[in-house]
């Protein structure tokens, strides 16, 4: 029998001529990631190791990046602690303010992490390299700090679930409307500790950002990881964004899959997540009349330049709903400059939006972007869990930029059509 993508690339990284589903590997790493959140617990067990260095200091990322800039005086001393950590340790790649992006957007944009790699990262959506064709994973910090420390960490190898995509995508369909289609198809366990592996033609019609978004959301069905094969786009992208030597690993034809689905791009509609589960979804047609607070385009799931483009798209020469609040956040600096070149920025103002320096504030209920109680929110994020946002009355309804920005427009969930008659 034959090994997945992600079982090859473990194999290769373990040292191994083969690998199989539930086997316990030790696997070296590529790149140890951790953010403001989860870094500075990661600190603190890295020091009970009482190791006096890191194990290479270009493979270790540190992005402050969930409450920054700094929102109380809690995040700042933990900003301080990783700052100083970097320093001391001379960590090459720590990103704040100014340099910063929301993690996720930036590690690929700066060239950090290529096909072939295997990733660490103490974010649970550290499964977004996978678009790449990448092992990555999300762990817990004290993982974080013996990656740190080793270079290596434990992984259970997991079985896979094959997702063959074919067709081409409507107009205003995007990989957002694709990973939500997927998981209001199968469940947020759906995929539990499982690599989500995406081949097919229709591979062709997604681009980069789509398949950035697709997999960043693998672990809002129970995934281990989620995984792209590795086609054309991928290796120009690569080969644009890094100076890294990369690897292709493709599954073998005998590969063993717990599940084989087939999806055609082309009957998928837009689709919204209703509260408070990413798998509750409807079709835009289902939707019905839901009316809206806030509107939120941005993070590591939707905050890239195409995401920015699309929003861009409905809302020139629109103006936002009275009654609605739109928050922009380009997930990177270097996003956020070309979308001043593009005249991205200048749109959104014109508009009535508020556009914000890259943070993943909003997402996760942390600042810049809190509900109060009784109000909703239609984001381009990947969470609507209770409270997630804000109040535990809050809601919050997950869609692509094109929806959301249409719901801006007209103060209720609503689709591009609507707006662009």
């Amino acid at each position: 029998m034959g090994m997945t993508m992600t079982q090859k690339i473990l194999a290769a990284h373990a040292g191994l001529d083969k690998v199989v589903a539930g086997q316990l590997i030790k696997a070296k790493l590529d790149m140890v990631l951790g953010n403001d959140v989860t870094t500075p617990v990661a600190v603190r067990e890295f020091e009970k190791i009482n190791m006096d260095r890191v194990f290479d200091t270009s493979k270790i990322s540190i992005v402050p990046d969930h409450f920054a800039p700094n929102k109380d005086i809690k995040s700042a001393e933990n900003c301080k602690l990783i700052r100083e950590f970097a320093k001391h340790h001379k960590i090459k790649n720590y990103f704040e303010i100014g340099q910063m992006g929301i993690e996720h957007a930036l590690l690929p944009e700066k060239g950090l992490v290529v096909s072939g790699d295997v990733i660490i990262g103490a974010d649970s959506h550290t499964c977004t390299y996978g678009a790449l064709g990448a092992f990555s994973t999300g762990v817990g910090s004290t993982d974080m700090a013996v990656g740190m420390a080793e270079g290596e960490a434990w992984f259970k190898v997991p079985e896979a679930i094959k997702f063959i995509l074919k067709g081409k995508p409507s107009k205003w369909v995007c990989g957002k409307d694709v990973i939500l289609h997927i998981i209001g198809m199968i469940g947020v366990d759906g995929a539990l500790y499982e690599s989500m592996e995406y081949t097919g033609d229709g591979l062709n019609y997604l681009s980069m950002d789509d398949r950035f978004t697709v997999a960043n959301m693998a672990i809002e069905a129970g995934a281990k990881n989620g995984i792209f094969e590795v086609d054309d786009k991928t290796i120009e992208y690569v080969k644009a964004h890094s100076n890294k030597e990369y690897k292709v690993f493709k599954a073998d034809e005998d590969a063993a899959y717990r599940k084989i689905y087939e999806i055609d791009l082309s009957q998928i509609k837009p689709t919204v997540a209703f509260p408070h589960l990413p798998s509750n979804t409807r079709t835009i047609d289902e939707v019905g009349k839901v009316k809206i607070d806030q509107v939120v385009i941005g993070s590591c799931t939707n905050g890239r330049l195409e995401d920015l483009r699309t929003a861009a798209e409905v809302l020139r020469g629109n103006k936002v709903h009275p009654d609605v609040r739109l928050i922009i956040f380009p997930a990177t600096q270097k996003i956020y400059l070309e979308a001043m070149r593009e005249g991205l920025i200048e749109t959104f103002i014109e508009a009535g939006a508020a556009v914000s320096t890259p943070t993943c504030g909003p997402c996760l209920g942390g600042h810049m972007g809190i509900l109060a109680k009784g109000e909703r929110a239609i984001a381009t994020t990947n969470r609507n869990f209770v409270g997630r946002m804000g109040h535990p009355e809050s809601e919050v309804y997950l869609a692509s930029p094109a929806i959301a920005a249409a719901s801006a427009i007209t103060g209720k969930i609503s689709s591009p059509e609507e707006v662009l008659k």
